[in-house]
């Protein structure tokens, strides 16, 4: 199966100092136009305990999310085995295997990547992006946790997509951002 591309968010997480966060922009695309300008692509799971960032088809997204609500709820928690039983249904069952989206997920201690070809990744350097900015954000975020220590991660995460929109047009500058 190849790689799934996704051309249409970024979405970027950051572990700095005991501190979570993870942000995305909010454009929405429908091929080069944008059709939605304020998408809320962070979503909060297991009572708040849990952040998630989603790039990719909205439905598909929201589709995933519900799935890995479910698997949270039946393992107790446990972000990581949550995560690695979701990537294998999604590559193994017909219906989801057809979906095309990309997910960060992320507790107060570790970020996972998640994608519909049964990756389940943990990041280096404590740096996590996905979407059509994601290298921009990655970049950016990673400059600054070398070279600007004394910002929080929340802060990280906000330069560093305030940088990726300046750059891809699939990146817009109205940024939502969560913290554990």
């Amino acid at each position: 199966m190849a790689q799934i591309k996704i051309k249409s968010t970024t979405v970027l997480a950051v572990y700095h100092k005991g501190q979570m966060a993870l942000g995305a922009d909010g454009q929405a695309t429908m091929g080069a136009t944008v059709a939605k300008s304020h998408v809320k692509k962070i979503r909060k799971l297991a009572e708040g305990a849990i952040i998630t960032g989603f790039a990719g088809s909205t439905a598909d997204a929201f589709t995933l999310l519900d799935r890995f609500d479910e698997k949270l709820s039946a393992f107790s928690g446990n972000l990581k085995r949550a995560a690695v039983e979701l990537a294998k249904d999604w590559r193994m069952d017909k219906y989801l295997r057809q979906l095309e989206a990309m997910m960060i997920v992320a507790d107060k201690n570790e970020m996972l990547v998640i994608s519909g070809t049964g990756d389940v990744l943990e990041p280096d350097e404590d740096v996590a992006s996905i979407g059509s900015g994601s290298q921009y954000a990655k970049s950016a975020a990673l400059a600054l946790k070398k070279h600007a220590d004394h910002l929080t991660a929340e802060e990280m995460v906000r330069e560093s997509l305030t940088i990726a929109a300046d750059i891809c047009i699939y990146t817009n500058h109205n940024l939502v951002v969560e913290v554990l």
